[in-house]
């Protein structure tokens, strides 16, 4: 048995920046990442990050409050307005940090840092590092997890790369430690703890059609789940307007951030046509967009009834390759096409999970010594819709509000616990892993992943309507049940990706039937979730959060108020 004060789930920027919290309070933290922590998917965010520096003054100046209005308003008003507050409070303060840590920063003509306008604001609030800013964060947190870890007036921080966890155990109520795999050698190892932290990003690949990466399966939503933590609003999936066609790799919102235009096959700006979007064209909400994009191929506004143009063109080619240099590589890569010559063939697709491990604005679950950050946890600072360039704030703001508690929990207990249950619940998996390497099954994790991912492309989009979502539905469960038949190709022990995918696969599976559950149970639109058959936001039946719980008997959905604060719902119109 491991022993660690302190466990963080994941090696992106939450995880990475709750370790820092953690160790800034002289705690003994483990990082277990499924990747080496530069490859976790924090390094493909792209546009940038929000905060209300003020920059750029154009007649506007920026605030706090204006950037907390504009969350809860790109929200559809389900963020919870106390954890909003808390990080448009913290944003200037962990951007600043950023910097002195040796973030690159672009920069304006006098040397500040640089923002461009992304949906919601109508203004320059966006830190940036051209279009690379998650990598430049991401590698920045890392050199200080290095130093910190050279540092001998601290405790060391201690990574374990390529290790998946499988189980959370909770004894009596609080949180002892987890159960995890090491990928290479095929071990399983408790790890015990006075506290853990989840940080292990979104479950974008439950969709077919994501920009996530192949990472980003939503086990780390999972394993909390399963061991009875609730799950909050995770019906709000929200499908990023411009994603390359064929291949669904992100152009950010930078390119509409710096004026990019989207175009229909007449090459008209065709956003102008709808009355959501007609205001702020190109830099509305991203679940508007994305909606209007689809309205437009099914009018006949697409080309080959399946993409429009983002054109960046008139932008010129010293714009392009000073702020968008990223995005040419990848155009011209991926789809033969150079931004500064030709338009880029995009269309919507999944992006990023809205919900996740209930938390509240301390980072604190129901579970006692059991925190969440980031992606993987629901706070909810971002609702029923998430604006660009919250996501990466919202990383690194609840990532040192988690390790800060955290440290502050440890610090009060009274020795180890939970040796016997640590135990039993390795000797389970160890069970669990062997029956399931001598399956004589005859499903395959492609066909049911593959499966998987149709119905939730094809039925639980960016429309959603009953009939849909309750053929998705069962064909979920449909898909659980063949899960149960599931054989491994490979039965080795190292580096058995066979296995990793297929414990893996039982988690997007669950994770599937608490977002269709959700979808179908909530009958309104709001946000990213749009139903065709309840076209219009209903507070008075749903201003509340929807909780998933895993239970023996299946799975059961209970709901929760949204925590109103200054900002009074007001009517948003589809």
């Amino acid at each position: 048995m491991i022993y660690h004060d302190a466990i963080v789930i994941g090696g992106g920027l939450a995880g990475l920046r709750a370790a820092i919290e953690l160790n800034r309070h002289n705690i003994k933290v483990a990082v277990i990442s499924k990747v080496h922590p530069i490859r976790s998917h924090s390094v493909a965010a792209q546009g940038g990050i929000n905060a209300p520096l003020g920059n750029h003054f154009r007649g506007v100046y920026d605030t706090w409050e204006k950037h907390a209005f504009d969350t809860v308003k790109g929200s559809d008003y389900l963020a919870d307005q106390d954890a909003v507050i808390r990080m448009t409070r913290d944003a200037a303060e962990r951007i600043y940090e950023m910097e002195h840590w040796g973030c690159p920063f672009s920069r304006t003509t006098e040397g500040k840092i640089a923002q461009r306008p992304f949906g919601g604001a109508g203004f320059p609030r966006t830190c940036f590092v051209a279009d690379t800013t998650g990598h430049a964060l991401l590698h920045t947190l890392y050199q200080q997890i290095i130093k910190f870890k050279q540092a001998a007036e601290r405790k060391e921080i201690v990574i374990y790369e390529e290790w998946l966890v499988t189980d959370l155990v909770i004894e009596d109520g609080v949180c002892v430690g987890v159960i995890a795999l090491d990928i290479v050698s095929g071990r399983l190892e408790s790890f015990q703890a006075g506290a853990v932290i989840f940080a292990t990003g979104g479950a974008g690949r439950i969709y077919g059609k994501s920009t996530n990466a192949v990472i980003n399966t939503g086990m780390g939503i999972a394993v909390p789940y399963w061991a009875g933590v609730p799950l909050k609003d995770m019906e709000f999936i929200q499908f990023h307007p411009t994603t390359l066609l064929g291949k669904n790799i992100l152009m950010t919102e930078g390119c509409r951030g710096e004026g990019g235009y989207l175009l229909n096959n007449k090459g008209e700006r065709f956003l102008e046509k709808y009355n959501d979007s007609k205001k702020d064209m190109e830099i509305a909400p991203r679940d508007i967009i994305a909606r209007n994009i689809v309205r437009e191929i099914m009018a006949g506004g697409g080309f080959d009834n399946r993409y429009v143009h983002l054109d960046l063109r008139h932008l010129g080619e010293e714009k392009i390759m000073q702020r968008l240099p990223a995005i040419r590589d990848i155009c011209k890569e991926f789809v033969s096409v150079d931004p500064i010559t030709d338009p880029i063939p995009i269309q919507p697709g999944q992006h990023y999970t809205m919900g996740g491990i209930d938390c509240n604005t301390e980072g604190e679950t129901v579970v006692k010594g059991l925190y969440a950050a980031g992606e993987a946890a629901c706070v909810s600072v971002h609702g029923a819709n998430r604006l660009g360039g919250n996501s990466l704030l919202d990383t690194i703001v609840f990532g040192a509000i988690a390790g800060s508690n955290a440290a502050q929990y440890i610090q009060g207990l009274a020795g180890k616990k939970g040796e016997n249950t640590l135990c039993d619940t390795l000797k389970r998996a160890e069970q669990r892993i062997n029956t399931l390497g001598k399956s004589s099954g005859n499903e395959s994790y492609a066909g049911i992943k593959g499966a998987l991912n149709n119905v939730m492309d094809d039925k639980v989009g960016i429309f959603r309507e009953a009939p849909t979502l309750n053929e998705a539905f069962r064909e979920v469960k449909t898909l659980q049940e063949r899960y149960k038949k599931i054989k491994l190709n490979y039965t080795g022990k190292r580096v058995n990706l066979s296995l990793v995918w297929a414990l893996e696969l039982k988690g997007s599976l669950d994770l599937a039937e608490a977002i269709v559950a959700g979808a179908l149970a909530r009958k309104e639109s709001r946000g990213s979730h749009f139903r065709t058959d309840f076209s219009k936001r209903d507070d008075a039946q749903w201003l509340k959060h929807t909780l998933a719980y895993y239970t023996p008997d299946g799975l059961r959905l209970d709901y929760k108020p949204v925590n109103i604060g200054p900002f009074e719902p007001k009517e948003r119109k589809y």
